[in-house]
């Protein structure tokens, strides 16, 4: 595993994060026990794994309180947590600046810990990102300055939620969605690396489209109920036109994560895992080089055939 810096006052975080949002329990997904969520973060810790993302919202707070279980007897100090606000343990919204510290302090409850490494505002109404016109800031610097965040961020997926976050404010984080079908937020990169902002990416494998596990036949249930026939269609097509430019030689999968490692301003990616298996093959990515003209390819292929479809998340 190699690491990669995310936050100046944390360790360097594993190239390959852990998601946990399936470590929660849901009706939304096949659940973990625990002791099989357990064995996922412990298997996460011996393979060189020392990222883990999560939200109250997870499982309904039970993310973060399984979470905070497996890593109570591991040294705090090498691990980095990085927790959400605006998602709320009850399943409801609730971005109001008031809210801020009480969601905190529940995460930090949940999470067993003093501290989160970074604590991010999640998928925030558009208006909320402008430091200069929100109270929200002010409030998460004086939560740094009691130390109880190292930083703080947002989890945005566009170029111009990024743009506006990181021109108007102090954060120092964020979670992006970027992957070969989804490119937009590359565009933000450069203004991320002067401004020294550490970049997670989110949804690397497309809500597993990149597994290359769906097709045109594939059908869905819950959350991902969201994609209409063409949806599915388009995506069944953009994935067979993506293994062919690849090649059979390269595990599309792998492939997918190591093209989001391709980019030096990307701090870590965090794929979910719902198998020990899964969570093996998704970390050894991190060993895997793209070659530079294949990630020149695949950001035409984007330009090309994907861009003007405005493909739904």
């Amino acid at each position: 595993m190699k690491y990669r810096k995310l936050v100046r006052q944390s360790p360097s975080v594993s190239e390959i994060g852990m998601g946990t949002w399936q470590l929660g329990v849901s009706s939304d997904w096949q659940n973990l026990s625990d002791k099989e969520a357990m064995e996922m973060v412990w298997e996460a810790l011996d393979l060189g794994v020392n990222f883990f993302d999560t939200a109250p919202n997870y499982g309904l707070g039970s993310s973060e309180e399984r979470l905070g279980k497996a890593l109570e007897k591991t040294d705090r100090g090498k691990v980095v947590i990085n927790t959400k606000f605006g998602h709320t343990d009850s399943g409801v919204l609730n971005y109001d600046a008031g809210y801020i510290r009480e969601s905190l302090e529940g995460s930090l409850r949940r999470l067993r810990t003093e501290y989160v490494d970074s604590f991010i505002l999640h998928n925030p109404p558009h208006e909320i990102l402008d430091g200069r016109q929100n109270d929200h800031y002010e409030i998460l610097e004086r939560l740094k300055d009691e130390g109880k965040i190292r930083a703080y961020g947002a989890s945005l997926d566009t170029y111009e939620e990024m743009k506006l976050f990181m021109e108007t404010t102090g954060g120092e984080v964020v979670e992006a969605f970027f992957n070969m079908l989804h490119q937009d937020t590359a565009r933000a990169f450069d203004l991320a690396r002067e401004k020294e902002v550490g970049i997670i990416v989110k949804i690397p494998l497309d809500s597993g489209w990149l597994t290359g596990k769906y097709d045109a036949n594939s059908t869905f249930q819950g959350i991902r109920e969201r994609w209409s026939r063409e949806d599915i269609a388009t995506r069944a097509r953009l994935v067979c036109q993506l293994k062919e430019l690849i090649g059979k030689d390269r595990d599309l999968t792998q492939t997918a994560l190591s093209f989001c490692l391709a980019y030096d301003e990307v701090s870590t990616v965090i794929p979910g895992n719902v198998s020990i298996a899964q969570l093996r093959k998704n970390v050894a990515s991190a060993s895997i080089d793209l070659p530079d003209q294949l990630k020149s390819d695949l950001e035409d292929f984007y330009k090309r055939e994907v861009k003007r479809l405005n493909l739904p998340w």
